[in-house]
């Protein structure tokens, strides 16, 4: 299962099973209370049989005065249960009953415990019932996902032939014909789309585990090299030092390749992108547009601009926390962006 099927899975199975947990807990807060008031009147038939038939085992007995304000075959609870019961041929006395508060509690002790059990017992099959609820709900999510995914792929197996060919034929174009500006051009959109075929292929696949030692000087200087092309009016300025790191390369190069992109897509003219490397932080700051909403760029589908569709940024959150990278947003609308990566995890 992916990320978001498990997420998914999770989140119905715990909405399920608080319901049911809370549907329980009510039944047997009802419960309680009703076997609470049958322990009452059972205290009150003891108390009485104990007044008639004098058989008061772990009862307490006395005579007192009759007083005004004392009814008689009331149960009376204060801290223990007190009840007053007329005496044969005795007017002025009645016989005082009481049952300890101690032997009560421990009654209720005995109730709890015993609907404790029970309560846990009925949380487990309710946790099962959620856990096959939740599975029989993911299963039309699972297999649409599935053939979304397999056509996705189908297509953007199909892009690899004529893309492939294009690219060939424009490499021997120039071999032809020479340098020219407008093959460049055609090329670039070329990478571009290649670019966004892997950036969807990432977003299709699994976690990458397979890592190497990546220097991280020369990566950046290849990925800035490539996007210096596609744009010339761009100037970049790179200060990182040779320091290795412990990543998947692919992995990491479409982390960069997504920043720069961004950095050169949005920034302005004559603008400048400034790859910093200190301590363990390697921050990409541009001097573009800016993000309006910077806690919304790592959203699938969020975007701010007409162009792209909006995955670049989460999938460099994806691949981020996959490859255990820190990745924080810093935007002033007008002023740029930085995006800052702390490395301190896969530091060589």
């Amino acid at each position: 299962m992916k990320t978001y099927e498990v997420e998914s899975f999770v989140k119905s199975f715990f909405i399920f099973l608080i319901l049911l947990e809370i549907l329980l807990a009510i039944n047997f807060w009802y419960e309680f209370r009703v076997k609470k008031i049958e322990l009452e009147k059972k205290i009150e038939i003891e108390m009485k049989l104990c007044a008639y038939t004098v058989q008061c085992e772990g009862l307490k007995t006395d005579f007192v005065d009759k007083g005004k304000d004392t009814e008689e075959n009331i149960l009376y609870k204060d801290n223990d249960f007190i009840s007053y019961f007329a005496l044969p041929n005795v007017k002025k006395s009645l016989m005082k009953v009481v049952y300890p508060r101690t032997k009560y509690e421990a009654h209720i002790q005995e109730i709890k415990v015993l609907l404790e059990k029970r309560f846990l017992l009925y949380s487990l099959v309710a946790a099962l019932i959620s856990f096959l609820f939740s599975i029989y709900a993911l299963l039309p999510l699972h297999r649409a996902l599935r053939l979304n995914e397999e056509f996705v792929k189908d297509i953007l197996h199909d892009f690899n032939t004529p893309l492939t060919s294009m690219k060939i034929n424009f490499q021997l174009f120039k071999k032809e014909i020479g340098p020219n500006p407008k093959i460049q051009r055609v090329e670039n959109n070329i990478e571009t789309i290649l670019s966004l075929q892997n950036n969807l292929q990432v977003f299709l696949q699994e976690a990458r585990t397979q890592v190497e030692y990546v220097e991280l000087q020369t990566l950046t200087r290849e990925r800035v090299s490539y996007f210096q092309v596609l744009y010339s009016d761009v100037a970049h300025h790179i200060d990182v030092p040779a320091v290795k790191i412990v990543t998947n390369r692919d992995a990491f190069i479409r982390i960069l390749d997504n920043l720069l992109s961004n950095a050169g897509k949005y920034n302005k003219t004559s603008g400048e992108v400034f790859i910093v490397f200190s301590g363990t932080i390697l921050s990409i700051k541009d001097t573009g547009k800016g993000i309006e909403e910077p806690s919304k760029v790592f959203r699938r589908y969020y975007k701010e601009q007409e162009r792209g569709i909006g995955i670049g940024m989460h999938i460099v959150k994806k691949l981020c926390d996959e490859m255990h990278i820190g990745i924080e947003v810093k935007s002033q609308v007008h002023q740029g962006t930085e995006i800052r990566l702390d490395l301190s995890r896969i530091m060589g």
